[in-house]
């Protein structure tokens, strides 16, 4: 059994992704009944990855595309918003950052800073 390659899957669509995800499923059952009777164990592990593969292949064009539909809307959803930390996600925008309290503007226009004349 040849393992399958992920960049080969990239360029297939769903309905051919979710065949050869079955042929996978089939050819894993077809070796775990072997392996029953008494055959070879360590292909086990290579059809298992290869089902793994086309799997997260399908999971991550899909949610590519739904990244493509919530890119202009308002709200995206929690699992696609990006993780960053958690303090990072409640930390003050730089517009919030800039915005000053009328007593510290009054305090900037009447005392701006001083500017010297430094000799050398």
């Amino acid at each position: 059994m040849a393992a399958v390659k992920a960049h080969e899957l990239r360029n297939k669509n769903k309905a051919e992704l979710v065949k050869i995800l079955d042929e996978q499923k089939q050819a894993l059952a077809n070796i775990r009944v072997q392996k029953v009777a008494g055959g070879k164990t360590q292909e086990i592990g290579e059809a298992r990855k290869n089902v793994a593969r086309v799997l997260t292949v399908i999971n991550q064009t899909q949610r590519e595309q739904l990244r493509l539909f919530y890119q202009k809307k308002a709200f995206t959803p929690l699992d696609l918003r990006v993780k960053k930390t958690r303090a990072m996600r409640r930390a003050l925008t730089p517009f919030e950052k800039s915005k000053k309290t009328v007593r510290e503007q009054k305090k900037l226009a009447h005392f701006p800073l001083r500017k010297y004349a430094v000799k050398a």
